[in-house]
């Protein structure tokens, strides 16, 4: 019957192409008072909203645009094909598109139109956009979005509306502005909705939103079939939903939805541009069954013009007993639009007459060709594409024959209508009563049902129970660092959701994969996060310390020998101790033993003095009394080294005597490697992976399953080092906190995680909640878990303890130095002074007016001659140029270092006794 039904379609459109007249361009044109009549078709269902709607803005467009410009030489004239009083148009698709080309044909061959608008479907406009493309006449649709018909591939087709994907960037926008990561198209089982829907999934999966599957509705669909669709929908956990259908499927469709209450809390419906103008059409019908729906639509600026025209409408509406909707309608003021753009551009077109080219066939040829090709056509979509202007519904400029999209604008059904919440994205505060008329924001998805309950995989090993281990007396059966900070995460969500922990005994890599196979709905337990498991499985953020170390053996490597008092300082100190020493007796016995009787006497006596002098400063102990003033600073700032020195010495050699000396078996995976020793590490563990990429022979690897093998193998050197991760090494170093530390560096690892399936919408809620766990006071109760109620303390390697370096004291010994060369110089320079001077006084005369008379020669006198007294003593001046009694004892010296003189005598400077003698006579 369909068949024959298409069939009859077939006939008809033949009929037309074989008998229509041929009408010339004469025909097409009148010339009234020098105005030239272009005919436009346009094909509609005025039947419907969008028709019959949009047919009113195009007439109101008409007298509109001629009225404000009378002096126009030309003049459009719209031919309308109303596919609702065309017999063939049918119920269907199929049918509906076959009746839009058949009007076209009507529209091209005899009444010779230089333009079509319409019609209003993607699907209608396929059949139509070929016909014009093969007779170069423009094909303009403010209806049809899908990007499947483009200007690229058919020219002559101009789109005069916004296409699919600038809807699907909106809708994505939505769902990543509320931070909604799963979202399901329920879309109708039509070309629209096909077309759409994959420009919809491809955008989400651009902001990263995850598309579970897609719902299918037909056309026809019974509330039998719908309920069924809900149902399913209902199941399943997200709750984010796209509708993208017709006014009266959808009408149907949330009819059920209100009646099933999946209109309440946590439900989120968004309508596509083409319904969300259904309340402002439908009135209360469509207001009461879709209560907080959200929807998208063109921003239409509110300017005086638009309110002009909507308010004419709306009268003449009124007088013809119809409901006309208070705001405008998006489509309809495109249609306004498109009838202005298409007015000026034939203004602009430059013409002769108005006529299609047509081949010599015969009339009644059924051949698609015979239509003709129009001759101004090519002009006028030159044109067309060329128009820029400022419209009733915002800007209007065609880029390669597509209107440039702008901006859409949120809205929700509140109350009786469409309430607009601004433009998309430029409000964070915005006010929605969601359905339910909640004011809280839903989170997008819920467990399906009360009943649906977590199976949640739990790894058991008897190794480290720390972590895990089965526990009847436990709230879910088993307890636990792990199941201990997951519990406290989920407990922490603001919903509720059931859970059970089933024990599985496999690998850990097996255990991830049940979770992608759906047989565990996650997996909780001391799971690492790694990259090949994240491929089958999204994980939590970490909830321990991260990273891979080695364990080893340490060993007390400070032998008590009777030479550790050496220890504290290195030879090069010793020496350089030494010798400073010896060159600070020095520097203050050259000063002061020509003036200080203290450091004079035989040689013997003397380098003693030196010795002795020099290091009783160690224990500041020296006796001699200094004169000189140099020497008092030489001695000063040795001492203040000494003291420094001595004090790092004694801290030094403390610490040898009482801290042990701890140091490391090895110290490298490297050092394990060179000397083919064996390496222990963790049963059903990723360590073999990360062993053989550090360079460690499979054979060399041992598998130790529990603390207590891992203390067998190290103490008994069945293995020079175990590798596991940093969690499991210091619960082993709380059990054995002696003679073992982790050493060498630390292999990047990402830590434990929970495991859930492949964008699962608890992922980033638990994870926020174990952030929250570990800043909290429980991550402390938890910790005792692992490392009891003290603090964990690893013993590091102290075997770096050397000995103090002379680098370290290098500045003292250069200051010290320094300050002794200085005086050294110091003392010679006023020593060689006093000299010269010496000489100078001795060789002049002493009285000027007795220059004849000879200088009696100074002679060294002994004791009993006329003595020079310098402060009560005896000294016995001798020639400047002898100094044959320096440093030796005469008749009245005592012995050096005792006293020199019986008489209690005041010290005094060199430098007041030198002042004293220069002011004598010599005599």
């Amino acid at each position: 019957m369909a068949s024959r039904h298409h069939l009859s379609h077939l006939t008809f459109l033949l009929f037309l192409l074989s008998y229509s007249p041929l009408a010339l361009g004469v025909e097409n044109s009148s010339e009234r008072n020098n105005v030239t009549t272009v005919k436009v078709g346009v094909i509609l269902d005025t039947s419907s909203w969008i028709g019959g709607i949009s047919w009113s803005y195009m007439q109101m467009a008409m007298e509109d645009f001629y009225t404000s410009h009378p002096n126009y030489t030309s003049r459009i004239s719209l031919v309308l094909r109303d596919l609702r009083s065309d017999h063939l148009s049918g119920h269907n698709g199929d049918a509906d598109a076959f009746g839009a080309a058949v009007a076209a044909v009507d529209l091209l061959k005899n009444v010779r139109v230089q333009a079509i608008i319409g019609p209003q479907t993607s699907n209608q406009a396929k059949f139509v956009v070929a016909l014009g493309n093969k007779s170069n006449v423009p094909i303009i649709s403010f209806c049809a979005k899908s990007p499947s018909i483009s200007h690229s591939q058919t020219p002559y087709f101009i789109r005069t509306t916004w296409n699919y994907s600038s809807q699907a960037i909106a809708i994505a926008s939505i769902a990543k502005h509320f931070n909604w990561r799963e979202v399901v198209p329920v879309f109708e089982d039509t070309d629209s909705g096909n077309m759409f829907v994959p420009y919809l999934v491809d955008t989400l999966q651009g902001i990263e939103a995850y598309v579970p599957y897609r719902c299918k509705i037909p056309s026809v669909a019974s509330n039998t079939e719908i309920n069924a669709t809900l149902d399913y929908l209902e199941s399943n956990r997200t709750r984010v939903f796209v509708v993208h259908m017709s006014y009266e499927l959808a009408l149907k469709f949330f009819s059920l939805v209100k009646q099933r209450n999946m209109g309440s809390d946590d439900f989120v419906w968004i309508t596509t541009y083409g319904l969300t103008d259904i309340v402002d059409i439908y009135g209360s019908n469509a207001s009461n069954v879709m209560q907080g729906v959200l929807g998208i639509r063109p921003s239409i600026p509110n300017t005086k013009r638009v309110q002009n025209v909507s308010m004419r409408l709306g009268k003449k509406f009124k007088l013809n007993g119809l409901h006309l909707p208070t705001r405008p309608i998006a489509f309809g003021l495109r249609a306004y639009d498109t009838v202005w753009m298409l007015a000026k551009a034939v203004q602009h077109v430059k013409y002769a007459k108005l006529s299609f080219k047509t081949s010599n066939a015969l009339y009644n040829s059924t051949d698609f060709s015979n239509i003709g090709v129009s001759e101004i056509g090519q002009n006028l979509k030159s044109s067309i594409e060329s128009i820029d202007f400022s419209g009733i519904s915002g800007s209007f400029k065609l880029v390669n024959g597509q209107l440039q999209s702008g901006t859409y604008e949120i809205t929700y059904v509140n109350g009786s209508y469409n309430k607009a919440l601004g433009p998309l994205l430029t409000r964070d505060n915005v006010s929605i009563n969601w359905p339910g008329n909640n004011q809280s924001l839903p989170r997008g998805w819920q467990w399906p049902t009360a009943n649906k309950t977590l199976l949640i995989g739990v790894p058991s090993k008897p190794g480290f129970s720390e972590f895990v281990k089965p526990d009847k007396t436990a709230r879910h059966n088993f307890s636990g660092f792990c199941i201990k900070v997951f519990e406290a995460a989920m407990d922490a969500l603001p919903y509720q959701v059931p859970y059970n922990f089933v024990e599985y005994n496999g690998p850990y890599d097996d255990l991830v994969y049940q979770v992608y196979l759906k047989k565990f709905d996650a997996v909780v337990g001391d799971v690492t996060i790694l990259a090949n498991r994240s491929m089958y499985a999204d994980f939590t953020l970490p909830y321990t310390e991260s990273g891979v170390r080695m364990l080893v053996p340490i060993k007390d490597v400070n032998k008590k020998s009777p030479w550790t008092f050496l220890e504290p300082l290195t030879a090069k100190l010793w020496l350089t101790s030494g010798a400073f020493f010896i060159l600070t007796g020095i520097t203050v016995w050259f000063i002061e033993h020509r003036v200080n009787h203290e450091f004079r006497g035989n040689p013997a006596n003397q380098m003693g003095s030196i010795f002795y002098f020099a290091f009783s400063t160690v224990v500041f102990a020296h006796r001699e009394r200094l004169v000189s003033n140099l020497s008092r600073l030489v001695v000063i700032i040795w001492v203040f080294v000494v003291l420094i020195l001595q004090q790092s010495y004694t801290a030094s050699l403390t610490s040898k005597l009482t801290v042990e000396q701890l140091q490391a078996t090895v110290t490298s995976i490297d050092q394990v490697i060179k000397e083919g020793s064996y390496v222990g590490y963790l049963d059903d563990s990723f360590m073999p992976a990360l062993l053989k990429r550090l360079g460690v022979n499979e054979s060399k690897m041992i598998v130790l399953s529990s603390p207590e093998d891992y203390n067998v193998a190290l103490s008994t050197g069945r293995v020079a080092a175990v590798v596991d991760e940093i969690p499991y090494l210091k619960v082993f170093l709380n059990k054995f906190p002696k003679n073992y530390s982790m050493v060498g560096p630390t292999y990047k690892t990402d830590g434990f995680g929970f495991v859930f399936p492949r964008g699962s919408p608890l992922v980033p809620d638990v994870s926020r909640e174990i952030l929250n766990v570990m800043e909290s006071a429980n991550m402390t109760k938890f910790d005792e878990i692992l490392y009891g109620s003290g603090t964990f303390v690893d013993k590091e390697d102290t075997s770096n303890s050397s000995s103090l370096t002379f680098h370290s004291f290098m500045g003292l010994f250069l200051l010290t130095g320094a300050s002794s060369i200085i005086a050294l110089i110091i003392h010679m320079f006023f020593a060689l002074y006093r000299h010269l001077n010496s000489s100078t006084n001795i060789e002049a005369p002493q009285n000027p007016l007795e220059k004849d008379e000879p200088i009696t020669e100074l002679s060294i006198s002994p004791p009993t001659t006329s003595p020079h007294l310098i402060d009560n003593v005896q000294f016995t001046l001798g020639s400047p140029d002898s100094e044959s009694n320096f440093g030796e004892i005469t008749s009245d010296e005592g012995t050096p270092g005792r006293e020199i003189a019986n008489n209690e005598i005041e010290m005094r400077s060199f430098g007041e006794m030198l002042a004293q003698t220069s002011d004598e006579p010599h005599r």
